[in-house]
């Protein structure tokens, strides 16, 4: 099997924009995401129209400017292996310029069309909820970025650490098909996602390999995901392995009918949850204290 997959889009490096999709390019409905990257005193002026939108701090500092109010870093972390994001969550029909105000800053966003308004939320930190996931060498650490509730009309989004040789998004789960349950609670939604991946630059031989696949294998890819990639997930399950030797990271985005994680398990998986002795003692990977040490 190829582990090239039309699922994985290689990030364009002539381009201060290196990642791009949208519902049009990758054939969906809701979501869309870009990564950018910015030197000291750009500014990206932009207004979100009918969209909501999250921006998620990579690396470097910012400051914005909008209509529903300004917001600044002061202690970014200087990569994805060195401290917790920041977020900053946008209602539609918000107008902003957001500036670099430290020598480099690498950021992510992601966005889809929203009915209703919320209010903007910055999110620090000190703030965001950390939590460790999984069992044995399943072990992953999720930070919660705009989890569940959040106050939001359909964007999710959270930042996964994978420890060398472990498992993550695993056992394998599948977002749809929008299931209910007699008391009209979700069960399983239908959402898109992008898995964004980040390693750190100085192991360049660092990938992970992920599938995605149906029940019925009437798709079933599995692609070779490197530093900067995107992996699409229009449907079906979608596991990750991190090769050993390198810790990764990935950035996730959700929309779609609902703004929740809820999941079906692959059925062949499910005994595993009841199988884990212990956790991954190395993890965390990254806390908010090595934010304090960037100011």
């Amino acid at each position: 099997m190829s582990t090239e997959s039309y699922l994985l889009q290689k990030p364009n490096k002539e381009s201060k924009v290196y990642q791009s999709i949208t519902p049009e390019s990758a054939n969906w409905n809701h979501l869309s995401f870009e990564a950018r990257e910015m030197s000291l005193g750009d500014v990206w002026e932009h207004n979100t129209e009918e969209n909501e939108l999250v921006i998620v701090l990579l690396s470097g500092n910012f400051k914005v400017d909008s209509t529903k109010g300004s917001w600044e870093t002061i202690n970014g972390r200087t990569n994805v292996f060195n401290g917790v994001a920041h977020t900053l969550y946008l209602p539609r029909y918000t107008k902003f310029n957001l500036e670099a105000t430290s020598e480099n800053l690498d950021i992510a966003y992601g966005w889809c069309k929203s009915p209703v308004d919320f209010p903007a939320k910055f999110v620090t930190p000190e703030d965001t909820p950390v939590v460790i996931f999984g069992g044995d060498n399943a072990t992953r650490q999720f930070n919660d970025l705009v989890p569940p509730g959040f106050g939001c009309h359909s964007l999710v989004c959270r930042e996964v650490y994978t420890p060398s040789g472990n498992w993550s998004s695993y056992p394998a789960h599948k977002h749809d098909e929008r299931i209910l349950d007699n008391e009209g609670n979700v069960l399983e939604p239908i959402q898109e996602e992008t898995y964004f991946y980040k390693f750190e630059k100085e192991k360049p031989g660092a990938y992970a390999i992920q599938q995605v696949y149906t029940q019925d294998r009437s798709l079933d890819e599995m692609a070779k995901a490197r530093h900067n990639d995107v992996m699409m997930i229009p449907k079906g399950f979608h596991p990750v392995v991190a090769a050993h030797g390198f810790n990764c990271y990935y950035l996730n985005f959700l929309a779609g009918s609902d703004q929740c994680l809820a999941n079906t398990t692959d059925p062949d998986h499910e005994w595993i949850y009841g199988s884990w002795k212990s956790q991954d003692e190395r993890l965390p990977i990254v806390t908010a204290e090595m934010n304090k040490r960037n100011n």
